[in-house]
């Protein structure tokens, strides 16, 4: 039976004498067998690590004092020994492995059953076996890409740019503790929904790819929680899905250089999110949920940003209210719980879409809008400049559940601009 994990082996005696004997832990193949060759000799424990792959023996058979697991959970274990006295601390393992291999050791010190244990024969390691787990690597070119080896499983960190890939590799999605993946510069059109089975995922580089479109699945997946720095600049995206807000740990988000005709019209309860950069797409204005923002750096330069006109509204209100107007203003303001067992699925998503007037009431399909000027500096400490004559003014939506609502608008607008 053989354990990979990081081992520290201390002397008990070296306090005795006054010296230190906190050192450092090294990667390591800890294995529970017999000497090649003995097949009646006493089981033993084997330290071997990249400096002594030769490895060092201890005696296991009545020679165990106390196995310390307190900390099992997270992968840690220590082996007090008799003779010598030493404690080999164990850190740094899979929890199963280290539960399995601590019940071996413990039957093997008892002498019972010895003949069921899972024994390995206590040979040399290899390389492979002690050098410290790969976290990062980095590909530049299609050359250097691997073809037939597997990456490891132990990367938290993968950047494979300037590859030509044309779609995400199986292999990468089966690398469960990835926190950082680059792929840009590549050919991707498509992501798998399985991209989203990445839980520890922290940082998405798809910078200058062919997306069209940024899958809805992907937001409703594990990245959640996770995501916290997404990068699609230079991309085809024209919109982006409903669910695209589910993305609540964003921090970072680049959208320029794309086709993007508007934003997700829930951007604001993107609440953690602190440096947005969207310029050069085709942004005519900005959602109503804008102004929720709290932006610590904003770019929206190169859009063709229409003029706003308070005095020309764009007339939806459909009077008297229909009874799904009414139902659906009934069940967001009393914040009436529903979902796709009480309601169609089409109507869910219509009340998650639901526009806000300015006197704090919603509206569905029934409501006036119009577009205001608002200065980006409410929103954002710096802010890049609209436009090359040095602005920082961009319209943004604004809708109204009533004529009166507007009318009280209209009279405020006018009297300041009068």
């Amino acid at each position: 039976m053989r354990l990979q994990c990081e081992v520290e082996v201390l002397s008990r005696l070296l306090p005795t004498c006054g010296l230190r004997g906190r050192g450092r832990s090294a990667r390591a193949l800890v294995s529970l067998g017999r000497p090649p060759g003995a097949a009646g000799a006493g089981i033993y424990l084997m330290v071997c690590t990249a400096r002594d792959r030769g490895g060092a023996r201890y005696k296991v058979q009545q020679n165990v004092e106390r196995l310390f697991t307190r900390f099992v959970e997270e992968g840690k274990a220590t082996v007090r020994l008799r003779e010598p006295a030493v404690d080999l601390c164990l850190s740094k393992a899979n929890v199963i492995n280290l539960k399995t291999f601590l019940s071996a050791v413990r039957l093997a010190h008892q002498g019972n059953d010895t003949g069921a244990l899972p024994l390995s024969p206590l040979v040399p390691a290899k390389n492979s076996d002690v050098e410290k787990p790969k976290t990062k690597m980095i590909i530049t070119s299609r050359r250097d890409y691997p073809l037939t080896k597997s990456f490891p499983f132990s990367l938290e960190h993968l950047q494979t740019s300037y590859c030509k890939l044309a779609r995400v590799d199986s292999r990468v999605l089966c690398l469960r503790k990835l926190r950082k993946l680059d792929l840009s510069h590549n050919h991707i059109k498509q992501l798998p929904a399985t991209l989203g089975d990445l839980v520890c995922l922290q940082e998405l580089d798809l910078h200058d790819n062919h997306l069209e479109a940024f899958s809805g699945a992907l937001c409703s997946s594990g990245l959640q929680k996770s995501l916290q720095l997404l990068d699609l600049s230079q991309n085809q995206i024209q919109a982006l899905p409903l669910e695209f807000c589910q993305l609540r740990g964003l921090v970072q988000l680049r959208l320029d250089d794309n086709a993007l005709l508007r934003l997700p019209c829930r951007i604001g309860q993107l609440s953690r999110l602190r440096f947005l950069s969207a310029a050069r797409n085709k942004l005519p204005f900005l959602p109503c949920d804008f102004r929720k923002l709290s932006l610590e750096n904003l770019d929206l330069f190169g859009n063709p940003f229409e003029q706003p006109n308070p005095l020309v509204p764009n007339i939806q209100l459909k009077i008297p209210l229909t009874l799904l107007e009414c139902a659906a203003r009934a069940t967001v303001n009393h914040r009436i719980p529903y979902g796709c067992h009480l309601l169609p699925s089409h109507l869910c998503k219509d009340l998650e879409v639901a526009k806000t007037c300015r006197c704090g009431s919603s509206c569905l399909s029934s409501f006036i809008q119009i577009t205001v000027t608002m200065n980006l500096h409410h929103v954002a400490h710096t802010v890049v400049l609209v436009d090359n004559m040095g602005g920082t003014e961009a319209p943004v939506l604004c809708y109204f559940c009533s004529l009166d609502c507007y009318s009280q608008f209209l009279d405020r607008h006018l009297q300041s601009n009068g």
